[in-house]
């Protein structure tokens, strides 16, 4: 009996350039592509994900084998595909830090920092304790399945062998960022009120009554009031993130 192997070289390009882009994108994803995730946990995420992907799309790759060229080609164009499907999850959830940001600026908590997880650099602490609530949330309402969605739909955006237009990525980064932002301030314009009224509260008491020291009045009442506000507009705020993030992901997710 003679077995016929002759697919192999076949499928293992077809595995290869499918994990070139379903490990780009693990690897800048948030929450699961941080540094702080052992190694092996998210290389098995990937292999797993490439194994689920590659039966609806190894026909998709045709490359040229005899040659390594066509086949480094496509692997870079692969490689860009994945940085650009994760680079746009990173840059949306960073709209908690940003919000962080400010919250804690208001709350004169702006000093206060410690290692963001997800960054894997300093960050302000009301900063890290929404983006890690931010992640909870993805998990808990499985909103990471439109993440596997948005790999599977992604090869009708972008098919293989075909170099993403430079003018149409810059232009999506572009609006990520601006919206990201947007969010951000959307997020944290209470506190931004708060912050308004309160010191311009304790600028007419100190006109009033000059010799009280304001300022050791107000720092520990800004943060009491700070974070009685925050617990009220908690809730609201990780929905409008939640809505934000999921409208990102169903666009480039369109078939879900």
């Amino acid at each position: 009996m003679k077995i016929d192997v002759s697919f192999l070289p076949v499928l293992a390009a077809a595995f290869l350039l499918t994990f070139a882009r379903v490990g780009t994108m693990i690897m800048m994803m948030p929450g699961i592509g941080e540094m702080t995730v052992p190694t092996r946990v998210r290389l098995g995420i990937a292999l797993v994900l490439t194994a689920i992907l590659l039966p609806s799309h190894q026909n998709a790759y045709t490359v040229d084998l005899n040659t390594i060229g066509p086949v480094l080609v496509v692997l870079f164009q692969e490689l860009i595909i994945g940085a650009v499907l994760g680079l746009t999850a990173r840059l949306a959830i960073s709209a908690l830090q940003t919000a962080g940001f400010v919250v804690a600026q208001q709350l004169g908590l702006g000093f206060v920092t410690a290692v963001d997880p997800t960054q894997n650099q300093q960050g302000v602490l009301v900063g890290n304790f929404l983006t890690l609530l931010g992640l909870t949330l993805i998990f808990a309402t499985d909103m990471h399945h439109l993440v596997i969605a948005a790999l599977n739909d992604s090869y009708t955006i972008f098919a293989p062998g075909e170099m993403p237009i430079v003018g149409d990525v810059a232009q999506h980064i572009t609006k990520i960022i601006a919206t990201s932002f947007r969010i951000g301030i959307q997020l944290s314009a209470p506190f931004l009120v708060f912050g308004l009224l309160f010191n311009l509260g304790l600028g007419v008491l100190s006109r009033l009554m000059p010799q009280m020291q304001v300022f050791f009045i107000g720092l520990p009442l800004s943060i009491l009031l700070g974070f009685a506000l925050l617990i009220v507009v908690m809730a609201a705020m990780m929905g409008t993130f939640t809505d934000y993030l999921e409208s990102v992901l169903r666009d480039i997710a369109p078939h879900t």
